[in-house]
């Protein structure tokens, strides 16, 4: 953490930096329940690690929170350790990872706009993304902070069907998704008729 700095803004760094949200949800004391499902790289390493990282991203020296997805088969990830594959599966459970930690005290809920959406559209320039603001396209999440929602494996939408949040419970529920102004997922239905669009940005 000594090599970011928060002494400016976002948008004037030359160098930036990233954590994925599972390294702010699991500890090395997980991998006694989950094993290989967490194997990732770089490892999630004991608690003291994580409280440093929660600290850096909440004092701005981490800019930006990520998912790292990686949809390897559950094949994969039964092999021996020195074998299994680094990645989790995580893009569809990022949101309601940093939801728990928002009820938990860790985080608010402008700070997880700001680091998920506001800063990646600063970092990487994408034009008309990242805000809710007239003349930006309409990217959106509806979510209900009263309803639980429980992972199962009826429910996970990754290809490669597992996750190793299968079985836990999550205080909030994503109830809509709205891309470029258009509802995409509503309470467990999928609208395929609307596809996403090419990113473009402002950068030379």
């Amino acid at each position: 953490m000594q090599l970011f700095t928060n002494l400016f803004p976002l948008k004037e760094k030359r160098i930036t930096a990233e954590v994925c949200v599972h390294h702010l949800h699991f500890t090395a004391d997980d991998y006694t329940q989950f094993g290989n499902l967490i194997k990732c790289n770089p490892a999630i390493k004991e608690k003291s690690h994580k409280e440093a990282l929660w600290k850096a991203l909440l004092d701005d020296r981490l800019d930006i929170i990520a998912t790292d997805h990686a949809p390897h088969t559950w094949d994969e990830k039964q092999q021996p350790y020195l074998q299994a594959p680094a990645g989790i599966p995580l893009v569809q459970h990022s949101l309601y990872i940093l939801l728990q930690a928002y009820k938990e005290g860790r985080i608010s809920l402008e700070k997880i706009v700001e680091k998920a959406c506001h800063a990646p559209a600063i970092c990487f320039e994408v034009e008309k993304r990242g805000y809710v603001q007239e003349g930006y396209f309409a990217d959106a999440v509806l979510v209900n902070l009263h309803q639980n929602y429980t992972v199962s494996k009826e429910n996970i939408l990754h290809k490669c069907a597992w996750s190793p949040f299968e079985g836990h419970i999550f205080p909030a529920c994503i109830e809509k998704t709205i891309v470029n102004g258009n509802i995409v997922y509503d309470n467990g239905i999928f609208d395929e008729g609307t596809k996403g669009s090419r990113l473009s940005f402002t950068r030379a």
